[in-house]
């Protein structure tokens, strides 16, 4: 017996054990458990491996795996890689070699970091979305979404990134750049591939309502999706016989429209531009496009010299051309209204254009006509009902979401299952899949300036069918149609005759906890959904909705040191000098800042080497502990060494000679009266850890955790059946070290699965009571606590309760009033 903590020996034997033994291999479906799926958003792949914000979130989830194993529960905790897209296919150009090879490293690597967290994953369940055993069913998919009508070919502007060669998402570019490159972006038109998501945005919208999601995803969504009810209102060319429909939320504002606007390239334009503003009004379209979609600089225009008449006040008002207004958002035209839009009074200021009020400061209509007096709402029924009994408009409820433009120009994606006749696409038969990506030589746009794609053989680029040749589709599908259904792949991962089987999927249901980071609460997650209902109206799953609860984990940051020229240093490449750093050649000043992690700025912390230094339950416990899931925090090196403390003291209590620490028999059953003081306080720790494992507050567990080890310490003889206990609570944070020790007490099945805790409520109720949160004095919120329960931990329970944090919302708090055994008082 090794009496000295070795972490590495540990963990490598366990690791081989699960493995061999199969587990965390999920139970089959016709078990008579309760499921329970839980789900890390997948990684990508790449070459520069895990760093430590991704063990963050996969811990979380493998705590909440491994008690719900204990609990009784079939578990599902599967993982694989979202592997299509532009980074592998960047660094096959850079590397001169295959993305299919390149993506096949990055994921040996980053499975192989992953196993050494000691994560219990189901690894017989591993996908690859650009594996053709599982882009067979996303091209499947987008067959069935063809069928039903939501896949047609369009002419639309797209985002298109010149130095990628290739179409971009609008949430790919950010400030008119590819938000993974910087590369410049602007705007093309092109016929393309597009699904109709916009057919579910009252779906996408109602469904939110009843899912356990953060707040402030539900309303990025909500805004991304962009419901708006108003009015379509008609307004007459001058000396014309057509008009300009605009799209308009205040209606009742139109006795206020002095000028239009129209997007640059609106077809409108080829009819009213008057001959002496045709050239201004075609240089500044053209300027607008080379400006890369900068929506950043300063709102311009340019006047186009026609007219059109207010419906309400028949008198002409000028159009003008603004990259204010966009093509693709309502119908690409306003009215504008400078009196009551500060958009619209700025363009009005800049260029002389007369304002009008036409509501006062009690908000009542004047200068309106019939309007006048009424409120804003009653003016805006009062409009809609004119408009409509005139002729002049009519109501209309818009959406900001667009269609999503499903196409791009590159080789390592999906191919799509269609072929041409002419224009004419021809979707393939389902017999045919997967098409599978041909070799070529080079991933870059054809001479001709067709897609990487056109680079195949005319084996593969031209399908014969009926004695007749039909050429392929040389677009890719998106990174995100591989991860917008790889949930359900899970479920089924090896079924080679549909994407999953219906009695698998309906055993399965929906995903119980999803956790990810925060950049995917529109794209992903949006898309996902729109797919999830898609296949909901085609009778292939049970609900609505994918995933039932999500939560969103915080980033975790490094810290950078750069010298006043803007050199980034390594953290081995500095000193600290009186509490300042220094670099070590030179002795130049350096300032620290806490930043994202990225190789650019030398801050990236290599999770490898702080297992090979702590192992791997000291990193699980550390990230953990570093504060609360959600929140950012910055990576701090000396905070694994103290956790790593701990690790050392629960060893020495379980296994060290030179203490009588284990000196109790098995047979010395806990109880109250043998233990009373540890008796209690080990029951409130069961309650405590398992609370906070369910409501994912994982650092807080841990610290009950390492004060409850403080006092077993201070005892002379502790009972066998207190420290099973004990170790049993603590598996799931550090599963290596309790395996171990768990063995050592003689116990011969693993601990993975042994029961759970249950706390017995005689002995929490003795020592705890209801702490009453209360804001200004009226009461919000209670929590169930300890009664010598620190006045710093009360202050933090009441700072995350979610019920004061949405009523405190932007509010400041003045003062934080403790009132020991009964309530907590936020002064604001």
């Amino acid at each position: 017996m090794a009496h000295v903590y070795q972490p590495d020996r540990i963990e490598q034997k366990w690791q081989k054990t699960w493995e061999a033994q199969q587990t965390f291999k999920t139970l089959p479906e016709n078990s008579d458990k309760p499921k329970y799926y839980i789900l890390d958003m997948f990684p990508y792949p790449s070459g520069s491996g895990l760093h430590v914000g991704h063990p963050e979130g996969y811990t979380a989830t493998d705590i909440i795996a491994r008690a719900k194993r204990m609990q009784g529960y079939n578990v599902l905790h599967p993982m694989g890689w979202d592997a299509f897209g532009l980074p592998a296919e960047r660094a096959a150009v850079r590397e001169q070699k295959h993305p299919a090879d390149i993506t096949q490293a990055n994921i040996a690597n980053f499975k192989k970091q992953i196993k050494r967290l000691g994560l219990s994953y189901d690894w017989s369940r591993e996908i690859c979305t650009s594996s053709p055993d599982y882009y067979r069913w996303t091209q499947w998919i987008f067959l069935k979404m063809v069928d039903k009508g939501l896949a047609y070919l369009a002419d639309v502007p797209v985002n298109w990134c010149p130095a990628q060669a290739t179409v971009l998402a609008n949430e790919e570019v950010v400030d008119g750049k590819y938000v993974e490159t910087g590369d410049p972006v602007e705007q093309r038109n092109m016929r393309q591939w597009m699904l109709k998501i916009t057919a579910y945005a009252d779906a996408l919208l109602d469904d939110l309502e009843g899912l356990d999601w953060p707040e402030n995803v539900i309303e990025m969504q909500k805004n991304w999706i962009g419901k708006s009810q108003g009015a379509h209102i008609h307004f007459p060319l001058q000396d014309h016989d057509s008009s300009i429909t605009v799209f308009t939320t205040r209606p009742e504002t139109v006795f206020g429209a002095t000028f239009m606007v129209v997007a640059p390239h609106h077809p409108i334009l080829e009819h009213v531009l008057q001959p002496a503003h045709k050239a201004a009004v075609q240089d500044y379209c053209a300027q607008i496009s080379q400006d890369h979609l900068d929506h950043s600089h300063e709102k311009t225009g340019v006047f186009t010299g026609a007219y059109a008449i207010n419906p309400l006040t028949k008198q002409p008002i000028p159009i003008w051309v603004s990259d204010y207004v966009k093509l693709g958002y309502g119908t690409g035209a306003i009215m504008a209204v400078p009196g009551h839009d500060e958009r619209d009074h700025a363009f009005a200021t800049a260029y002389q254009i007369p304002i009008k009020e036409v509501f006062d400061e009690h908000n009542k209509a004047v200068a309106s006509g019939f309007l006048d007096g009424l409120s804003i709402d009653q003016a805006k029924d009062t409009m809609l009902e004119h408009l409509t009994q005139h002729q002049l408009g009519s109501a209309k409820t818009t959406y900001k979401l667009r269609d999503w433009l499903f196409s791009r120009q590159r080789y390592w994606g999906e191919p799509f299952p269609v072929v041409y006749d002419g224009d004419v696409p021809l979707p393939l038969s389902q017999d045919d899949l997967p098409i599978l990506l041909p070799p070529i030589q080079a991933y870059k746009p054809t001479e001709d300036g067709k897609p990487p794609l056109g680079r195949a053989d005319d084996d593969w680029l031209l399908v014969q069918r009926d004695g007749k040749v039909f050429p392929r589709e040389l677009n890719t599908m998106p990174q995100w149609a591989g991860s917008c259904w790889y949930y359900l792949r899970y479920m089924d991962p090896h079924n080679d005759k549909a994407p999953f089987g219906p009695d698998k999927e309906q055993y399965w249901g929906q995903v119980d906890l999803y956790v990810g980071g925060l950049e995917h609460a529109v794209s992903h997650l949006l898309y996902a959904r729109f797919w999830h209902k898609v296949l909901y109206d085609l009778g292939l799953v049970s609900h609505k909705e994918p995933f039932k609860k999500l939560f969103n984990q915080g980033m975790i940051l490094g810290v950078s040191y750069k010298d006043d020229q803007g050199k980034y240093y390594h953290t081995q490449d500095i000193i600290h000098q009186a509490g300042k750093p220094f670099s070590k050649q030179g002795h130049k000043p350096l300032t620290s800042m806490v930043e994202k992690m990225s190789k650019s700025k030398l801050n990236v912390i290599n999770p490898d080497d702080v297992v090979n230094e702590y192992g791997a339950d000291a990193l699980r416990l550390y990230e953990m502990f570093m504060g609360p899931l959600e929140a950012t925090k910055p990576w701090q090196s000396e905070g694994v060494k103290g956790v790593y403390n701990f690790l050392q003291r629960v060893w020495q209590l379980s296994v060290d000679p030179t203490t009588d620490k284990q000196s109790a028999s098995l047979d010395d059953h806990l109880n109250m009266d043998a233990h009373p003081k540890l008796y209690q306080r080990l029951n409130q720790l069961i309650e405590k850890v398992t609370y906070d494992i369910e409501h994912l507050k994982f650092n807080t567990s841990i610290a009950k955790m390492m004060e409850f080890t403080n006092e077993c310490k201070q005892q002379s003889v502790l009972s066998t059946e207190l420290w099973k206990t004990f170790i049993t609570l603590l598996s799931p944070f550090a599963p290596h070290i309790c395996e171990e020790i768990w063995q050592i007490m003689g116990n011969k099945k693993q601990l993975a699965y042994q029961a759970w805790p249950i706390a017995d409520p005689n002995a929490v109720a003795e020592e705890t009571f209801n702490l009453v949160f209360c804001i200004n004095g009226k009461r919000i919120s209670q929590a169930t606590v300890a009664t010598d329960i620190a006045d710093d931990e009360a202050k933090t329970l009441f700072l995350e309760d979610p019920k004061i944090i949405k009523v405190l919302a932007d509010r400041h708090i003045k003062k934080l009033i403790v009132v020991k055994q009964k309530l907590i008082n936020a002064v604001v």
